[in-house]
C-alpha cells in the first residue's frame, strides 16, 4: 500500500509541475480558440486524477514486476528519448523504423516480424500523418535524396 502511495505523490508533483511549465507556452495572436495549452493541461490534469486514485485507493497487495520488465521498460524509454532526438535529424521514417522494430520486438522477439512491423508502420504513419492529417512532417534527411 505505501509504494502505491508514494508513487501516487511522486506522480502528482510531476503532473502538477507538467501543468505549470503548460502554463507557461507562449501563445500568438493567430492562434486557434483551444490554443496550444489546452492538450498538455489535459494531459497532466489525468496525470494528477490517476495519481489521486492511487494515493487514496491503493492496491492492498501490490505485485511487483520482476527486474527483467523493469529492463524492457527501461530500453524502451531509452529508444523513444533516442526516437525523439532522431526525428527532426533524420526524417520521420527511418528514425521510426527502428523504434517502432525495436519495441515490436521487445512485445514478441522474432526479428524479421519485427522488422516488417518497423517499417509498416512508418510508411503507413507517415502517409497517415502527412496526407490525412496534413502535419508537416519530413520523410528523410534532406541530404538523402537529393
Amino acid at each position: 500500500m505505501a509504494s502505491d502511495r508514494i508513487f501516487g505523490l511522486v506522480i502528482l508533483f510531476v503532473a502538477l509541475g507538467y501543468i505549470a511549465s503548460a502554463t507557461q507556452i507562449q501563445t500568438s495572436f493567430l492562434s486557434d480558440p483551444v490554443g496550444p495549452k489546452a492538450f498538455p493541461m489535459l494531459i497532466g490534469a489525468v496525470a494528477a486524477i490517476s495519481a489521486l486514485v492511487l494515493i487514496f485507493k491503493p492496491d492492498p497487495d501490490p505485485n511487483w514486476p520482476g527486474i527483467r520488465t523493469f529492463g524492457a521498460i527501461l530500453i524502451a524509454v531509452i529508444v523513444l528519448v533516442g526516437y525523439a532526438y532522431m526525428l527532426k535529424p533524420m526524417g520521420f521514417i527511418i528514425p521510426t523504423v527502428f523504434a517502432a522494430g525495436i519495441l515490436s520486438y521487445q512485445i514478441s522477439p522474432r526479428a524479421i516480424p519485427a522488422a516488417i512491423t518497423g517499417a509498416g508502420l512508418s510508411v503507413g504513419l507517415f502517409l497517415l500523418f502527412k496526407f490525412a492529417l496534413g502535419l508537416g512532417l519530413v520523410a528523410f534527411p534532406k541530404g538523402l535524396l537529393g
